[in-house]
């Protein structure tokens, strides 16, 4: 069963994606040094850089672990700030009422909503025969930003070059795993996964247009579910915006909505 919400679940939800988050700039600083990717640990938050533009460039876990304070938002926007980026927090509802207070006094905005979504990893949703899922290699990683890519053609086509380079670095994230669907002999969708026992983040998922609506991101969720058992995990967590078709797939995956994610940013120091 799953467990209910409360500050302990978002603790543990939070930081398997701020683990995520971190090992993918670390993916990034490896194999692009002049990215200038860098990530740093501060009163309980993650902060990540990947350049002034990039989602991954933001803060996850302000005010669950320790209060929020003054001193430690000057120490995170002066990160972002020295970086020529804008600071940018993934706060959850957890976090509490002074935390967004804190965010509206320093003159945040709120920029984004996202369902946090969760479920156990038993009972996986069967796959179509017809699908066939493969765990890819840091040989692949070509071909899987490609795929992921892809699947965002008619979606989002101008970032099409930007998702297939952080496609390659997620393929080579440590304690991670990227998945490939195939139908008729073709790559046709892209997930990944991160560990963070007991937690698994799962991200990345990509199908083609032409692929859509044929069993492709069920059988990557189930395969991913039964890697994350077999890891030593017993939940999983994904991130949707709000009433978005994603959300509606999830659900009927057997995910639950766990709360509701807010992102608060300032773009220069007051």
């Amino acid at each position: 069963m799953a467990p209910l919400g409360s500050l302990e679940l978002s603790q543990l939800l939070e930081h398997a994606e701020a683990l995520s988050s971190a090992r993918f700039v670390d993916s990034r600083r490896r194999i692009a040094p002049e990215s200038g990717s860098e990530w740093i640990e501060a009163g309980g938050v993650v902060a990540l850089f990947d350049g002034p533009g990039s989602p991954i460039t933001q803060t996850f876990c302000l005010g669950l672990f320790e209060p929020a304070t003054p001193q430690l938002l000057d120490q995170l926007e002066g990160f972002f700030f020295s970086r020529g980026a804008p600071a940018q927090h993934e706060v959850s509802p957890l976090a509490g009422i002074d935390c967004l207070a804190l965010l509206q006094e320093r003159g945040y905005r709120l920029v984004e909503l996202s369902s946090v979504m969760y479920r156990t990893v038993d009972a996986a949703p069967e796959a179509p025969e017809e699908v066939r899922v493969t765990a890819v290699s840091e040989t692949e990683a070509e071909l899987w930003a490609r795929v992921a890519a892809e699947g965002w053609r008619d979606i989002a086509p101008e970032y099409y070059g930007f998702i297939q380079e952080m496609g390659k670095a997620s393929v080579r994230k440590e304690n991670s795993c990227c998945f490939l669907a195939w139908l008729d002999g073709e790559p046709v969708a892209s997930a990944g996964l991160s560990l963070a026992p007991p937690v698994a983040h799962l991200a990345g998922a990509s199908t083609i247009p032409e692929a859509r609506r044929r069993g492709a991101q069920r059988a990557l969720l189930a395969e991913r579910l039964r890697y994350a058992r077999e890891h030593g995990c017993t939940l999983a967590v994904m991130g949707a915006a709000p009433g978005s078709a994603s959300q509606r797939n999830a659900e009927r995956l057997g995910f639950r909505i766990a709360y509701t994610r807010l992102k608060w940013r300032r773009d220069v120091a007051q």
